[in-house]
């Protein structure tokens, strides 16, 4: 068939090579995950230090972690007039609910918006149209290859950064009755809140490192704010997710009218159990109807096969004969 066999299998032991460096290189660079929230929480609570100790100025100047790269890129988008302070402030939350604690990355990802269609438009314009790859193409066919370049390399950042926030979200989700539990635990045991939450975050920091981290920062600033509604309210904008609204919302009234925490807290627990329930009860209702594509595309073809070739074959052979 024209195949040199040798090149290809030299080209396919290069890419097995290659693939068990890498796998090397993954196993023995492994770093621990827990060391850089360690690492972040304590950044947050030196800020929150410097915050109250600090003078107003240096208080602004500790407070904003400085970046360069930042800075440079939202003076120019300063000086183009592109930026908005709700384009901002929805960009910062949702780097917070992905997890990114930097303000100074929401400036990047709106100049990614507008880079990225610039760019990535301007090489599929040359590729289309000028340079002529595909000369058989229609109008209509180019036209929409660039339509769909430039759609897609706008939406790129948001794409990415809503990916990171729902993996977030589920990941948080599924912890969040085992941390109601431990929060009852805690409260009946006569610890304080912000004693309760740090307790919480360092039982469940490697089952849900995600959630962990939530709450040993909600313990944080607990402790070094002076307003405790807004540590929960930082909470809930920090998650994007309802149950942990419900849990924020109950926590401000004890906090307020002095009901009793752990009677509040086992009732939600119970809710979202309930809730966690219903979704794999869900999943479990909805696995047959999925199953029927890839039943039909992949098992029933070569069930077929099975069963009709050999008939098929014999036919075959008395009808030749």
């Amino acid at each position: 068939m024209g195949i040199d066999v040798v090149m290809v299998a030299t080209f396919l032991a290069a890419i097995a090579t290659f693939a068990v460096i890498v796998a090397i290189y993954a196993a023995t660079t492994v770093k621990d995950p827990m060391a850089r929230r360690v690492r972040a929480l304590n950044e947050r609570r030196e800020q929150l230090k410097a915050g109250i100790v600090a003078s107003t100025s240096k208080r602004r100047r500790t407070i904003t972690n400085k970046n360069e790269v930042a800075d440079k890129v939202r003076s120019f988008l300063g000086s183009l007039k592109m930026l908005q302070d709700e384009q901002v402030s929805k960009a910062q939350r949702r780097l917070m609910q992905a997890g990114i604690r930097s303000k100074d990355l929401a400036f990047v990802v709106i100049f990614a918006r507008l880079v990225l269609p610039i760019l990535i438009g301007t090489i599929v314009i040359l590729m289309v149209y000028v340079i002529d790859w595909w000369p058989a193409w229609g109008a209509f066919k180019r036209y929409g290859t660039v339509a769909t370049a430039l759609i897609l390399s706008y939406k790129a950042p948001d794409i990415w950064l809503k990916n990171k926030v729902n993996k977030r979200t589920s990941a948080i989700r599924k912890g969040l009755p085992d941390a109601l539990d431990l929060l009852v635990i805690c409260a009946e045991a006569g610890l304080t809140v912000d004693a309760a939450f740090n307790r919480v975050a360092r039982e469940l920091g490697k089952a849900y490192p995600e959630l962990g981290d939530e709450f040993a920062l909600t313990s944080i600033e607990l402790g070094f704010l002076t307003d405790r509604r807004s540590a929960f309210e930082n909470l809930a904008n920090r998650i994007d997710l309802e149950s942990v609204r419900g849990v924020v919302t109950t926590m401000i009234q004890t906090e307020k009218y002095g009901t009793p925490l752990a009677s509040a807290l086992r009732v939600l627990s119970a809710e979202f159990r309930n809730e966690r329930m219903m979704r794999a009860e869900e999943k479990a209702a909805r696995l047959p109807a999925i199953m029927t594509v890839p039943l039909i595309l992949f098992i029933l073809p070569v069930l077929f096969i099975v069963i009709l070739g050999p008939a098929s074959c014999s036919i075959s052979d008395n009808l030749i004969k």
